[in-house]
Parts: structure tokens; C-alpha cells; sequence
């Protein structure tokens, strides 16, 4: 996934503010950064912030520190640093979910996503569209005629209610004009297992997750929803080759700060993860985990957020999707 710098929304406009200054007060920072995860340890959500903290601290001289705060699709983390104090010393580190995702999701939030101010995106990774070893199914083309001869039957595990994972699945739904079985898990782990064990037909899951249950044979990768063919897996074709058009998905990692966090101050932190994720160590790093580090602006970072919350409450709307179903 590529930035896209149209604006798509004015959920985000605000942010775009004319920056100042890269330079941060002097002797910034003087104290540890917190930077909230508000995702379970383990997962790449995690592990991305993780590498990316590690360099700034080495960089900056001072501890910078993973607080995860799981629950409730995101939210809790993110509020959490939403109300923290907006001098620099707290970040919220997140994939869509809370940045892109709940606020058409949820009838009320304990933040206004729109007032975060953008830092710095850090990661991309493309999803994969997985089926189970013994599904008759050997490409997407005979999954849809499967799923349309048996509508409700096929069914689709997911990282839970309104993940990347649930509205991929049911933006491919919209596209293939088919009805399958939803099946929500509490994070990937489980839903992934479940799909290795065949208990569940189907996932869409980014690449990182499932690359090694791919390799070691333990699953089918039907597609790729990428524009071009992954180099680590290219006899996979795109989705656009399979026969659907207009798919395309993945996940992401994005740095904020709270509202009202100094222009100078989150400038300067955009500057040193800048710095951070153009070194060869980490893009490996993060290639390693199947993302693609992120290139960009906070103004480009803003305009993203813009077009990715308006692309995914047109699914969840087309769709009817709730955090019940």
C-alpha cells in the first residue's frame, strides 16, 4: 500500500497545519517517551513501534518505551493517549483500527480521532487472501463459485469485529456479489490456527502473519492484494490477475501525538523517525516481518488517514458491518 495524498475526507483536514520548525526545544527530549500500543505484545502492530523505539532511544539518549494497552478494537489505548499530556512524551502507535477504522464503527468514542496530531507513518503490510490446505478451491475464481452455489457456507475467519481483516472480507463480498460466514476471533493467533487446523474455510490476513504458515505449507495463498506480485511469494497473482477488481488492502502502522502537542515538538519527532526508518537496518527489519517501511510528510500522513477512513466507512456502510456482526 502506497501513500495517497488526495484528500478523501476532511476528517483529517486539520491536522495538515503548516508546520514549524524541526528544531525541538532544546534538550528534547530531557525525560522517557511512552509510546502506546494499543494492541497485545507479540503481533506486528507491536513489533513495528518496537523497532522504531529502539532506534530513537539510541538516537535521543533516553528510554523510549512500549505501553500496551489492548481492548475494545483499539480504543482504550488510544484514549488513553489522547488525554495524555500533550508535550511530546506520549505517542499513540496504531494500525487502523482506532486511527481509521472505529469512528464509523462505534456510536461513541473517548476521542475525537480527528484532533490527533500525524507524527510519521511507519509501516505498510499487504494482505493475502489464505484458504485451508484441504479446500476444494485452488483459486479465487472456483472460491466464488463455491461461495455462490452455497451462499452463508464458506466461511471466513477474522482478527475480530471491524479489523482490517473482517472489512477486507466483507469489501470482498461487495465485490464478488457473494454472502460467506463470518467468523470473529479475539486477535489473529487464534484465527489463523483455526484456519491452519480447518476449522474456518478462509482469511484475509496481512502477509507477515501468515508467510511462515504459507511456506511451511500449512495453508493456500489464493492472492495477493497488492498491485504488482509480491517477491517473496511471486507464483501468487494479485487480486486484479484472479479477476477482482478494485481489491486492494492492507494494514499499517501510524505515529500520532495528543491534541495540541507543539507543531515544533511533533516536527521533531517526525524528523528523527524519518531518520529512523531510512536505515538499512530497520527497512530490513521490518522487510523481515513483511512490511514495507513508510515514506512521508505529516501532511502526507494526514491526507492518508483522510483517505483510508473514507474508504473503509464506505465498506463498513455498503455493508451493514457493526461491531455485533
Amino acid at each position: 500500500m502506497a501513500f495517497r495524498t488526495k484528500t478523501a475526507a476532511a476528517l483529517f483536514a486539520g491536522l495538515a497545519c503548516t508546520l514549524a520548525s524541526a528544531q525541538a526545544p532544546a534538550g528534547f527530549p530531557q525525560r522517557p517517551i511512552r509510546i502506546v500500543v494499543p494492541f497485545p505484545a507479540g503481533g506486528t502492530a507491536d513489533s513495528i513501534p518496537r523497532i522504531v523505539a529502539e532506534k530513537l532511544s539510541a538516537r535521543w539518549g533516553q528510554p523510549v518505551i512500549i505501553d500496551n494497552r489492548p481492548g475494545a478494537g483499539g480504543n482504550i489505548g488510544a484514549e488513553a493517549a489522547f488525554h495524555a499530556e500533550p508535550d511530546g512524551y506520549t505517542l499513540l502507535a496504531s494500525p487502523p483500527g482506532p486511527l481509521a477504522v472505529n469512528a464509523s464503527l462505534y456510536r461513541k468514542l473517548g476521542y475525537d480521532v480527528s484532533k490527533f496530531v500525524p507524527v510519521s507513518l511507519l509501516a505498510t503490510m499487504p494482505n493475502i487472501l489464505s484458504v485451508r490446505t484441504t479446500m476444494p478451491a485452488a483459486s479465487v475464481k472456483e472460491l466464488i463459485a463455491a461461495a455462490t452455489r452455497e451462499p452463508g457456507k464458506v466461511s471466513y475467519a477474522s482478527q475480530g469485529n471491524g479489523t482490517t481483516s473482517h472489512l477486507s472480507a466483507s469489501l470482498f463480498q461487495l465485490l464478488t456479489h457473494t454472502s460467506l460466514l463470518h467468523v470473529p476471533y479475539k486477535g489473529t493467533a487464534p484465527a489463523l490456527s483455526d484456519l491452519v487446523g480447518g476449522q474456518v474455510d478462509m482469511m484475509f490476513d496481512n502477509v507477515s502473519s501468515s508467510l511462515g504458515q504459507y511456506k511451511a505449507g500449512r495453508i493456500k495463498v489464493l492472492a495477493v492484494a497488492t498491485a504488482k506480485r509480491l517477491p517473496y511469494m511471486p507464483e501468487v497473482p494479485t487480486m486484479e490477475e484472479a479477476g477482482v477488481k478494485n481489491f486492494r488492502t492492507g494494514t499499517w502502522v501510524a505515529l500520532v501525538a495528543p491534541p495540541n502537542t507543539p507543531p515544533e515538538i511533533a516536527a521533531a519527532i517526525s524528523k528523527a523517525v524519518a531518520e529512523v526508518i531510512r536505515m538499512p537496518e530497520v527497512q530490513k527489519r521490518f522487510a523481515d516481518l513483511g512490511g514495507d517501511a513508510a515514506q512521508g510528510t505529516q501532511p502526507e500522513l494526514a491526507a492518508f488517514l483522510a483517505d483510508e477512513s473514507a474508504r473503509w466507512k464506505d465498506v463498513i456502510q455498503r455493508a451493514n458491518v457493526t461491531v455485533d456482526n
